[in-house]
């Protein structure tokens, strides 16, 4: 009994110590992403912040296949990297970045061309579509620099390099405040973009933070700068590419049902007019920050679980999963707590309208709770999937979202009297549905199988 304690005391400063800077990571970027939604609902009005926020969930639908890749990589990164096998780590690294580079390409041409069609097609109002098919098509079209950023950020953490990304992500943040105004309102004699000035800063922001981070890498002689073991590997190598393939294929698709069950939802919620589709925008982004403890708690469990495998430690799997499930409960719980207690104050800071703050609370008091319970399940989800167990974990999370969430907010909101609020019920009933699916799975499959073989 001792010796399991200490094993799992002797792991809390490390995942803590790489646990902080994914969180403070989190917290900036979306610090910058609140900012441009303040700038732009205060100032350009309700219709643009409507414009913007109707493009999230597309967004989110995009860089879904990212982060499938990049959680697959991270993994082989992990593993080859706890295992000492840095050659072949860098070969996952070449694989990946060409990967990523040509879906990022074919999706940055097919969105900027359809765009408006996109929108179209999941209901964005009217009065709001051509504002909103601008934007988009601004961040379609500059996707290939989003993704590769966001794969080296990946890369570093599946090192164990959680620092590193978040310094750079504070020049990022930087970059993006400052230019938002500037390009927005047309300062220091450039033309004035109004909303499209949102995502040129996001762009710019993003270029020149990767410029940068590139040109350390390689001035640190860090283990991931760009040199000659990388770029001979920037091709689809077969071996590298189907184990790459067996871990990010079902993320990315239980991302992509994540993102499709998003758009499926706002195409409901623009039913209900401009005011609502605000408040669905804003609210996600208040979502966004609720979820960084679990978020960031998944990402650390996953590179410890990975280096674990790779260094065959497997006896401290168990010790960083009841970590990452107090931390979530500890960290998760004081965040909803607050927002429960104060959510008029946090909702005036976007927002000055009461029909739109009002949806936007609604929202807030019916789902928000259930977080807690998705960061647990993530917890559960990220330590299978670290060890190569990824099928059973995706089909629970695919199954919750598109068989129960979204069937769940369309029958409630279209054939009861709870509207908007049926819409929002359909986010707990889920995580509660895929919490119960993911623990037995883990506790009478996965533990006994899975786990009993990496011992073995």
């Amino acid at each position: 009994m001792n010796k399991s304690i200490n094993e799992t005391v002797s792991l809390v400063k490390p995942m803590i110590a790489f646990l902080i800077p994914i969180i403070f990571a989190s917290v900036l970027q979306s610090l910058g992403q609140v900012f441009g939604i303040i700038v732009v609902g205060k100032t350009l009005g309700v219709e643009s912040l409507a414009a913007l926020s109707a493009f999230f969930p597309l967004l989110f639908f995009l860089i879904s296949f990212v982060i499938g890749i990049g959680s697959g990589s991270s993994i082989l990164i992990g593993q080859t990297y706890g295992g000492g096998n840095i050659p072949k780590m860098k070969e996952v690294v070449g694989v990946t970045l060409f990967l990523t580079m040509s879906i990022s390409i074919a999706v940055s041409l097919f969105g900027g061309l359809l765009t408006k069609d996109i929108l179209k097609w999941m209901g964005t109002p009217e009065n709001i579509l051509n504002e909103s098919a601008e934007y988009a098509r601004i961040l379609f079209v500059t996707l290939p620099i989003t993704f590769l950023y966001i794969s080296y950020t990946t890369f570093m953490r599946g090192v164990g390099d959680s620092k590193t990304p978040f310094y750079f992500l504070l020049i990022n943040t930087f970059l993006n405040i400052v230019l938002l105004p500037i390009l927005i309102f047309g300062w220091c004699g450039l033309p004035k973009f109004g909303l499209n000035g949102a995502a040129y800063a996001s762009v710019l922001a993003n270029f020149i933070t990767f410029v940068i981070l590139l040109t350390y890498l390689h001035k640190r002689n860090h283990i991931l700068k760009v040199d000659s073991a990388i770029l001979r590997h920037l091709h689809l190598k077969g071996a590298v590419l189907k184990t790459l393939l067996k871990l990010a294929i079902p993320t990315s698709i239980s991302m992509v049902s994540i993102a499709f069950s998003e758009i499926a939802v706002i195409t409901l919620v623009n039913k209900y007019g401009a005011h609502a589709t605000a408040a669905y925008g804003i609210t996600n982004q208040i979502a966004s920050y609720v979820q960084i403890p679990a978020m960031s708690i998944s990402i650390a469990t996953s590179v410890f679980v990975a280096q674990a495998v790779g260094s065959v430690k497997i006896s401290t799997i168990k010790h960083i999963k009841k970590i990452a499930i107090s931390l979530n409960y500890f960290l998760g719980g004081v965040l909803i707590l607050t927002l429960y207690l104060i959510p008029n104050p946090i909702l005036g800071i976007f927002l000055d309208n009461d029909e739109t703050m009002n949806i936007a609370k609604s929202f807030i008091l019916i789902t928000f709770w259930s977080y807690i319970i998705l960061g647990h399940t993530q917890v559960i989800s990220a330590t299978m999937r670290a060890t190569g167990t990824v099928l059973w974990p995706t089909i629970f999370t695919i199954t919750s979202i598109l068989l129960i969430e979204v069937p769940v907010a369309y029958f409630l909101s279209q054939f009861t009297s709870l509207g908007l609020n049926g819409i929002w019920l359909g986010y707990p009933i889920a995580f509660i549905v895929n919490f119960l699916a993911q623990s037995i799975y883990h506790q009478f499959i996965w533990k006994k199988k899975s786990l009993k073989a990496l011992i073995n």
